[in-house]
């Protein structure tokens, strides 16, 4: 008996055929479009490994290095030694600097201190620094947050790293305050306080945005305002020169007793006005926890404070003052 014949369809194609969009017969192998003869063979995973111990890297770590005395943010003790005596020229025999209340920094614990800024090259922070060695019962390293603008300045950066600048940055700030537990200084006016001219003096700017109340609110430490009289008498500029600070890169460039016309030697040209550094109580922020940082009308309102604080201070401090040379 003859085999029975396939159905067919049309052009004798069976309704099998691939060409009319139909798969192979069951068993059969198919065509696959994507398959390539000459791809690699896939490789087996390998087996998946236990994590690994977090504690094995500490042996990565370099050892401390005590003849260095060099901490992780590039501060250098030796270096800071090394300008101690010029330091103290200007703190006991220049400035003359009168210190009150400097009790008020906590001697353990973070704490962020927030003052007032001035002059051409303000002297203010060198003389809080010194103010906390010399007068303060516990008396601790102290970091300040400065602005980028140090780093495109080699010679200025590495200098300033290690007296203990830092750039500011909220990461920067929140390992020295919380996990440190450390001195912070800031002056949230930044360039716009040390760029005021002599008229403008003792006016205090905009304090940002309230970036340091978030600082401080995150790292849950307090905050204590200063006020420094004499920095502005000290160093103040009386015009600014838009060309040369287009050429010379920098942020600004003032006309004053010593610049331009000394040069660099206007950095130790220091008029020698009486100054007065005034430590105020803290304001305790410990009510507040780190999710209150992103109320920004709470971060502005405490940061007014802060900056009303100050300027009231300065205003008694200047009503007070006889003279801007003896005080």
């Amino acid at each position: 008996m003859p085999e029975p014949r396939r159905p067919t369809s049309r052009h004798g194609l069976s309704r099998e055929s691939a060409l009319l969009g139909h798969g192979p017969p069951p068993g059969v192998p198919g065509y696959d479009p994507r398959a390539g003869v000459l791809d690699m063979p896939p490789e087996p995973r390998p087996p998946a490994e236990p994590p690994a111990d977090l504690r094995d890297l500490r042996e990565l770590v370099p050892a401390a290095e005590p003849d260095r005395q060099l901490d992780d943010w590039g501060r250098s003790q030796r270096v800071f030694d090394g300008f101690e005596p010029l330091l103290d020229v200007y703190y006991r025999h220049w400035f003359r600097v009168e210190t009150e209340g400097v009790e008020h920094v906590p001697a353990d614990g973070g704490a962020l201190i927030v003052s007032n800024h001035s002059g051409a090259l303000p002297p203010d922070a060198p003389m809080i620094m010194q103010a906390i060695r010399h007068e303060h019962s516990n008396p601790r390293p102290l970091h300040m947050l400065g602005e980028h603008w140090f780093k495109g300045y080699p010679g200025v950066s590495m200098l300033t790293s290690k007296l203990g600048l830092v750039a500011a940055h909220p990461a920067n700030a929140q390992r020295l305050l919380h996990d440190e537990g450390g001195l912070v200084l800031v002056f949230p006016e930044g360039q716009k306080g040390s760029r005021k001219l002599y008229w403008q003096r003792y006016r205090l700017r905009r304090f940002g945005r309230g970036g340091f109340v978030r600082t401080a609110m995150r790292a849950g430490v307090p905050i204590v305002p200063v006020a420094v009289l004499g920095a502005e008498e000290a160093m103040p500029i009386f015009a600014h020169v838009p060309l040369l600070q287009r050429l010379t890169g920098l942020i600004y460039f003032p006309v004053n007793h010593a610049s331009p016309q000394f040069g660099l030697a206007a950095a130790l040209m220091y008029l020698p006005a009486k100054f007065k550094i005034r430590f105020l109580e803290p304001l305790d922020l410990s009510g507040y926890a780190p999710e209150d940082a992103e109320d920004l009308a709470l971060v502005q309102e405490i940061g007014e404070q802060v900056r009303a604080r100050i300027q009231l201070e300065l205003d008694a401090m200047r009503s007070s003052r006889r003279s801007v040379w003896f005080g």
